[in-house]
């Protein structure tokens, strides 16, 4: 992913007024699945994701025993036992081995990152234009942190109402040998909307003015979700999880760091 396609500031009004596309194929993936992956979940989310039912995203954050911020991630139920983790880029391996440390059952925990590719389109115009690719579904029906199996111009995907902008929009996963194909059906339609596509400066430039945090520079394994607003996705109440001691101490105690 560039940092820019033409200028950072006409890509972000493009995101704002019309619709951006993204390739955010740098995230990592991984696959869960086998008896016990929802006890594995459950037990490195500070989220609770026992509040999951199948087709819902939830966002959440891996935890030290310290309480500082492993990652932030979100977590997509497939089915019983059937997850993907969606993890930033610069910490897949960190991640991965993180969750294969704990991990003291039979359940299968795969790295499909490079299989994996990540086409968003974010905007008040997206859903329209998503809408003629997958014509068995209305679009506009998939709810805020839901997803869908589908397929865009014969292209197998999971179409996923996320994103990372501020706005409308969806987020794409597809077999990276498909990648290719699903960007340029997508493109053309884009432009004639008085779309871009987006590069990594202004990703940085949509999500900061949409308050989200990046991990790396508003936080990291010495952070605690307290000091940096994140408080709402530690759920504590009948459940144990990694960092949880740490964190109803600083909770209680309050933040340490600005």
């Amino acid at each position: 992913m560039p940092l820019q396609y033409s200028s950072i500031v006409k890509e972000h009004l493009a995101v704002r007024t019309h619709v951006g596309l993204f390739d955010l194929s740098h995230m990592g993936e991984f696959e869960i699945r086998g008896q016990g992956a929802n006890e594995l979940v459950q037990k490195l989310s500070t989220n609770d994701v026992g509040r999951l039912t199948d087709g819902r995203v939830l966002y959440t954050l891996f935890c030290n025993e310290t309480g500082g911020i492993v990652d932030d991630l979100l977590i997509y139920r497939h089915a019983n036992n059937h997850y993907m983790l969606v993890v930033n880029a610069a910490n897949i391996e960190k991640d991965f081995a993180w969750v294969e440390a704990h991990n003291d059952t039979d359940v299968v925990v795969k790295d499909v990152s490079e299989d994996t590719a990540l086409i968003a389109l974010q905007g008040p115009k997206s859903i329209n234009i998503l809408k003629p690719f997958v014509p068995e579904r209305d679009v506009s029906e998939i709810s805020f942190f839901r997803f869908v199996l589908g397929e865009v111009a014969g292209i197998p995907i999971v179409i996923s109402r996320t994103g990372y902008t501020g706005e409308v929009g969806f987020e794409l996963y597809v077999d990276a040998n498909d990648a290719e194909k699903l960007w340029n059906a997508l493109y053309p339609a884009v432009m004639e909307a008085e779309g871009q596509p987006v590069g990594l400066g202004a990703r940085d430039t949509l999500r900061l003015e949409a308050g989200l945090r990046l991990y790396g520079m508003d936080m990291n394994d010495n952070t605690n979700p307290y000091e940096v607003g994140l408080g709402k996705f530690v759920k504590s109440k009948n459940r144990q999880f990694i960092g949880k001691k740490a964190l109803l101490t600083q909770k209680r105690e309050g933040m340490t760091n600005r």
